[in-house]
């Protein structure tokens, strides 16, 4: 039987502002990408989201990101290698600090927004990240689109690396995600989005927006919480992927 590990970015709310249906969302998915206070979320936060995860047996991995709260992490800055590694330890080991409290470890590394694409596509950068994930725990899972750099340098550097792909976000030929700026970008149509990631998972390609069929390794499939469809797409393809005889399971069972 295919298995596959289902994850959303969750713990985004700051303070006064709430972001995301976390609650409602954890019931479907198996994995979760909790944001470590630079791009989103607060320590109160963190640890709200660790203890949600425990309760629900949902997986719970680091969602690093750029120090960019007004733009939510999506805006490119520049930094040394030196302050790129110290912003990914420095978040990495805090939520493994809350989730050392609550008794439960800490499953993989995900970088979000610009830090993802950058390091996804520049080889130097997705060395310190990784090199940086490894000093914290280096039996931590890199998460990774599909292809990219990140993944490489995670081999390179002796992490295990899985591959993601995304349920909601159109794709360039190279494998890259277009750019949020370009139309077409986002994927709202439910059953566009269904019927793609039952064609990752199991053909193991999707359709770039040029209309050609690339390859793609789908050992894990995101979700994004902050979308306004995003219960809605996180119920109807659980449901789709039970129904095509895909399991979901956390991350570690699928790379195991």
């Amino acid at each position: 039987m295919d298995k596959v590990d289902l994850n959303c970015d969750m713990g985004e709310s700051f303070g006064n502002y709430t972001c995301g249906m976390d609650g409602d969302i954890a019931e479907y998915i198996s994995s979760a990408n909790a944001a470590c206070g630079f791009h989103a979320g607060d320590p109160l936060v963190m640890e709200k989201t660790v203890t949600l995860c425990k309760d629900k047996g949902v997986a719970i991995g680091a969602h690093p990101g750029f120090p960019d709260l007004v733009g939510f992490g999506r805006r490119q800055l520049q930094t040394s290698p030196a302050e790129l590694r110290s912003m990914v330890m420095y978040q990495v080991g805090a939520l493994k600090t809350f989730c050392e409290a609550e008794g439960i470890k800490l499953q993989h590394v995900k970088p979000h927004g610009a830090m993802y694409n950058m390091a996804g596509k520049d080889e130097a950068m997705a060395e310190v990240i990784c090199k940086a994930v490894k000093a914290v725990d280096p039996s931590l899972i890199l998460m990774g689109g599909s292809g990219s750099k990140l993944l490489a340098a995670a081999k390179d550097v002796g992490l295990r690396g899985a591959s993601e792909v995304f349920a909601d976000r159109a794709y360039e030929e190279d494998g890259s995600l277009v750019a949020r700026s370009k139309p077409g970008a986002m994927i709202t149509d439910e059953d566009e989005a269904i019927a793609r990631v039952i064609s990752m998972v199991k053909n193991h390609t999707v359709k770039a927006v040029t209309g050609k069929e690339i390859e793609v390794q789908a050992d894990s499939v995101c979700l994004h919480g902050d979308s306004m469809k995003a219960l809605v797409f996180a119920k109807k393809i659980s449901q789709a992927l039970k129904e095509n005889g895909i399991s979901i399971v956390s991350l570690r069972e699928v790379i195991a």
